[in-house]
């Protein structure tokens, strides 16, 4: 499994500064994709434990807000194992910081359910070029769904986060 890129200090994927992660590989390959660099599964680095423990150094200041998890696809078969890793060790070390992470895939059609219990707010459903806007909060398309995770396990049914409107 690989990663493209880490930013440090991002404010644009997710509300305050968090710290993003990139993943490497992606099987959608959508029209006007703002990462196709992301899509080869091959290229990037290697993501592993060292990458994580330097993902939970740089999170461990008071201004940090929280994890990104983007792609590429983070949910992908290939990537989920590490998507949930990296997540799951942030969650023990910063309860208080929240997830928030993109996928093209719909949250229904997510069977490895384990990462729902780290994620606090999952942006669902591949960019479609036709339903973009530039007035959405956090997302790119009208389809895709900002879905407050947290709240969608405990009433067993979809939630959408309080971004969602337009």
């Amino acid at each position: 499994m690989h990663y493209n890129r880490i930013r440090k200090m991002d404010i644009s994927n997710g509300p305050g500064v968090r710290v993003s992660i990139f993943f490497q590989g992606c099987s959608f390959h959508c029209k006007n994709c703002f990462n196709p660099e992301t899509w080869n599964f091959n290229e990037g680095k290697e993501f592993n434990d060292e990458v994580i423990d330097h993902i939970l150094e740089i999170s461990n200041k008071d201004y940090i807000t929280g994890l990104s998890i983007l792609g590429g696809e983070p949910m992908h078969p290939n990537n989920i194992e590490g998507t949930t890793k990296l997540a799951k060790r942030f969650k023990e070390k910063y309860r208080d910081k929240t997830i928030w992470c993109w996928t093209g895939f719909l949250y229904e059609q997510i069977k490895d359910e384990e990462v729902f219990n780290y994620i606090d707010v999952l942006i669902d459903g591949q960019f479609i070029n036709d339903e973009y806007s530039s007035n959405l909060k956090w997302r790119g398309s009208k389809n895709q769904r900002i879905i407050d995770i947290k709240k969608t396990k405990k009433n067993k049914k979809l939630i959408l986060h309080s971004d969602m409107e337009e």
